[in-house]
């Protein structure tokens, strides 16, 4: 299938439910958005998937597909050692509490999940035509290549920027806990955990600048651009904006989802890809990017403090309104008028969990990032045909990791 007649597939499917596919302009707060016409259950229903096989395993909770060897960790665990290793020398400092700071959360046993470099190590190989496969001894050849260290950089940059947003986000949320331990806020003060991320920040720009590509140069820019500006929404919406889904989702866009999918984009430009597979690797970090925070969000309710690695109900505990709640207020108005009250009083709190209790406000957030899944494995769907092995396992190991970000518990 050419990659004209599989962008027309998705244009064309995506149009019959638009409510659940929009374009972000990079000019803050500026979209066009079909999700304003999310409303009722039916809509959100009534989407209609792109992916046959995918979609129908999503639309029935039934049996997923499974193939061999293609644990997504797993398919790059020896690359992305490398990465770890090189960026736990990239954040070496002069001063030596900066450099304790900048290193928190790069030391080994609290990297996290390494979700974002996981993805684009695997987009790397899922597009990448210019790498002829290693000798069969040689996997350490083909990974210490030029070409396949600049692929590795955007990986390390993104989680450099990734890292940086916590430890910046975790000063601003007073939060003591991160990944299972103290955050750094909480361990060595807010100014130190402000000027760590500033420094990661920093390393993250001289590494781009070596990649000496202005447009990749360009599109993480804008990612970061949009962490500060999703950031800034959430402190400042008003109580019209809080009760908006239509801004919940463009926010969270710019939080989360930003960073991942100008990430695979920057992974595509690299390898040569022609914009319209550009745009098919945009898409799927996107919408991967959009599913997962929607999980993130139902976790926060169900899920408890040490497989969240933060206290349950943060963000309800901060005033800040997610999916789960504002599908809860469609179905129960009032609960509009107990949000507006105030959400920093206990007893406003379990009011509002009460009436979420009733809603169908998990379900259907559930849902909705069930079907930003099945969009993100789409794109991977559409990707131009490549026989290789190696190509087909990265790219059925990217579909994969969509089944695992909606079904996650931590």
């Amino acid at each position: 299938m050419s990659i004209y007649r599989a962008i027309s597939r998705i244009t064309r499917t995506a149009s019959s439910y638009n409510r659940c596919r929009w374009f972000y302009s990079s000019a803050p707060h500026q979209q066009l958005s079909p999700y304003s016409g999310f409303r009722s259950s039916e809509q959100v229903l009534g989407c209609r998937v792109i992916s046959p096989w995918f979609s129908r395993s999503f639309r029935s909770g039934g049996p997923q597909p499974q193939y061999e060897d293609e644990d997504p960790f797993s398919l790059v665990a020896d690359e992305l050692s490398i990465v770890a290793n090189r960026l736990r020398s990239m954040v070496v400092a002069e001063v030596p509490k900066l450099a304790s700071a900048a290193e928190y959360f790069f030391k080994m046993g609290v990297e996290g999940k390494r979700f974002r470099p996981t993805v684009i190590l695997l987009m790397a190989t899922a597009l990448n035509n210019q790498i002829s496969k290693p000798p069969s001894e040689g996997v350490v050849d083909m990974l210490s290549t030029e070409f396949r260290t600049r692929l590795q950089s955007i990986a390390e940059i993104t989680e450099m920027i990734h890292v940086a947003s916590l430890l910046h986000d975790d000063v601003l949320d007073d939060a003591d806990t991160r990944r299972g331990i103290g955050s750094l806020n909480f361990v060595m003060g807010n100014k130190i955990s402000v000027l760590a991320g500033d420094f990661l920040l920093s390393r993250a720009c001289i590494t781009l600048a070596s990649l000496k590509n202005t447009e990749v140069v360009s599109l993480i820019a804008t990612a970061v651009e949009h962490l500060v500006t999703g950031e800034t929404m959430q402190m400042s919406s008003s109580a019209e904006q809080r009760s908006s889904m239509d801004y919940y989702l463009q926010k969270t866009y710019y939080k989360t989802a930003s960073l991942i999918s100008n990430s695979c984009k920057s992974i595509a430009l690299l390898t040569g890809q022609t914009a319209e597979v550009a745009m098919l690797a945009y898409e799927y970090g996107k919408n991967l990017g959009l599913a997962f925070q929607l999980i993130d969000d139902v976790l926060d309710f169900t899920g408890t403090s040490s497989s969240l690695g933060k206290g349950s109900l943060s963000d309800i505990r901060h005033g800040i309104v997610t999916a789960p709640l504002l599908y809860a207020m469609e179905e129960f108005p009032e609960l509009r008028s107990v949000v507006d009250r105030g959400l920093d009083n206990p007893a406003n709190v379990d009011l509002a969990l009460e009436y979420l209790g009733k809603s169908h406000g998990i379900q259907r957030t559930r849902e909705l990032a069930a079907k930003h899944a099945s969009l993100a494995s789409a794109a991977i769907d559409s990707f131009p045909e490549n026989d290789d092995e190696d190509v087909q396992r990265s790219r059925r190991a990217l579909i994969e990791l969509t089944h695992r970000v909606i079904n996650r518990t931590k």
